[in-house]
C-alpha cells in the first residue's frame, strides 16, 4: 500500500545491507524494484576500531565454561580501562547472572555497575553511566540500537553472543516458514542486521576511538560467522587469548 501510493519513497539507515548487499531487507519489504546505493562512512574505522576476537573461547552451548570466561573477560576489561565498557546481552537472564558475578569484584576497584535489574529504565542507566568516570553498563535487546554515548565515556564494547532470535519465538517462527531454508535465508541475515546496529553502538563522531570485543568464537569457528564479520566496516581486527584482551585494549588507546 504504501509504496503504490506514493511517487518515491526514500529508506535510510546505517543497517540495511548484509554482506554489501539489500536483497534480504529488499525481499522483506517487497522492495526488489528500488534503486540501492551504499554510501562510504565518514569515521575512519581502520584507525578508530580494534576488533578483538577471543581464540579458543568457550562456545556458548558449554554454558558453565563459557559464562566463568565471560565473567572474567569482562572483569579484566574494565579493570584495565576503569570501566568505560558497555556489554550488550542476548538473554537478560545472562545479563542477570552476569551482573550477580562481577558487582561485587568490580566493586573492589571503585568501578560501578548499571544494569536494568532494579527496572530503571534506559536513559536513566545510560545518564548515570556518563556522568560516573568508572563505570560499566550492561544491557539487553533495547540497548543494542539507539544508544549515543560519544567520547571517552565509551571506550569498549563486548558483545556477549551473536544475537539470533529465539527460534520459537511465534512471529519469527512463522516467518520463518516463508523460506525453504530458515536458518541460512532468514535467521542468519536477521542476526547480522542486529550486530551491526549493536557494533554501531561503539563510534559515534569522528574522534571516538574504542575496542569491539566479540566474545562469541562461532564468528570463527562457524561458517556463517565469516558473515558476520563480512558485514562489519573495515576495521583493525586482532585475535589473541582473552587474557590478552586488557593489555591490548590498553595499548589500542594509547596509540
Amino acid at each position: 500500500k504504501l509504496w503504490n501510493s506514493m511517487r518515491s519513497v526514500i529508506l535510510t539507515s546505517a543497517t540495511l545491507t548484509v554482506e554489501r548487499s539489500f536483497e534480504f531487507l529488499q525481499q522483506r519489504l517487497h522492495a526488489d524494484s528500488f534503486e540501492t546505493t551504499e554510501l562510504g562512512s565518514p569515521f575512519d574505522y581502520k584507525q578508530s576500531t580494534l576488533i578483538y576476537i577471543p581464540e579458543k573461547f568457550p562456545e556458548p552451548n558449554e554454558r558453565q565454561a563459557y559464562q566463568q570466561a565471560l565473567e572474567k573477560g569482562i572483569i579484566e576489561l574494565a579493570a584495565a580501562l576503569n570501566g568505560r565498557v558497555m556489554v550488550l546481552f542476548t538473554s537478560y537472564a545472562q545479563l542477570q547472572q552476569t551482573s550477580q558475578a562481577i558487582t561485587p569484584r568490580l566493586a573492589l576497584g571503585n568501578i560501578a555497575v548499571y544494569d536494568q535489574l532494579d527496572n530503571s529504565n534506559r536513559d536513566g542507566l545510560m545518564n548515570g553511566f556518563k556522568k560516573d568516570e568508572r563505570a560499566v553498563l550492561l544491557g539487553t535487546r533495547s540497548f543494542w540500537e539507539g544508544v549515543d554515548i560519544p567520547g571517552e565515556s565509551l571506550s569498549a564494547l563486548v558483545i556477549t553472543r551473536l544475537p539470533f532470535a529465539v527460534p520459537n519465538e511465534p512471529i519469527f517462527a512463522a516467518r520463518s516458514e516463508q523460506y525453504s531454508d530458515p536458518f541460512k535465508e532468514y535467521s542468519v541475515p536477521d542476526a547480522i542486521l542486529r550486530f551491526r546496529q549493536g557494533f554501531g553502538r561503539l563510534i559515534r563522531t569522528r574522534t571516538d576511538r574504542g575496542i569491539v570485543a566479540i566474545f562469541d568464537n562461532r564468528v570463527l569457528s562457524k561458517a556463517y560467522g565469516r558473515q558476520f564479520l563480512a558485514s562489519l566496516p573495515d576495521c583493525t581486527v586482532q585475535k589473541g587469548r582473552v587474557e590478552n584482551l586488557p593489555a591490548a585494549a590498553v595499548a589500542w588507546l594509547q596509540r
